[in-house]
């Protein structure tokens, strides 16, 4: 995954210290986290239909389904008093775990959960109001 990573950081036009900075940073959340739970997305028994419309919408109810898995993972390791970070550089390096992990076939990364105990409180993040991403009908 690293070597993904460093291709395609070097790509968009980060310095390669940079690049580096942001590689052992990612190394170190893997092989640090306790616990890293891999989610993958498996089309098999979705159901198929002969046009694409349909068939990227049956697509992306499997992605929402996973996504929702996803969710539920985080909120079952925090009523265990545990912390979670959910990332998403699967989607980025598919192949290469797929390929290290030697995954079935059809199974697709999508995000990578690393769980353990907190060091500290996370810092608030600054929110939106409310009234600026919903809109009551």
């Amino acid at each position: 995954m690293a070597q993904d990573f460093e291709r395609d950081l070097l790509r968009d036009g980060l310095a390669p210290e940079k690049v580096q900075s942001q590689i052992n940073r990612s190394k170190e959340r893997i092989t640090c986290a306790p616990v890293v739970i891999l989610l993958c997305l498996e089309m098999s028994e979705m159901d198929s239909y002969p046009d694409e419309k349909r068939g990227q919408a049956e697509r992306m109810m499997a992605i929402q389904s996973v996504a929702g898995a996803g969710l539920q993972v985080l909120l079952a390791a925090h009523a265990e008093g545990l912390g979670g970070v959910w990332v998403c550089s699967p989607l980025f390096a598919q192949d290469t775990i797929q390929r290290t992990l030697d995954l079935p076939e059809g199974w697709e990364p999508q995000a990578m959960f690393f769980i353990g105990y907190a060091d500290g409180m996370p810092k608030n993040k600054e929110m939106k109001d409310l009234q600026s991403v919903v809109k009551i009908l």
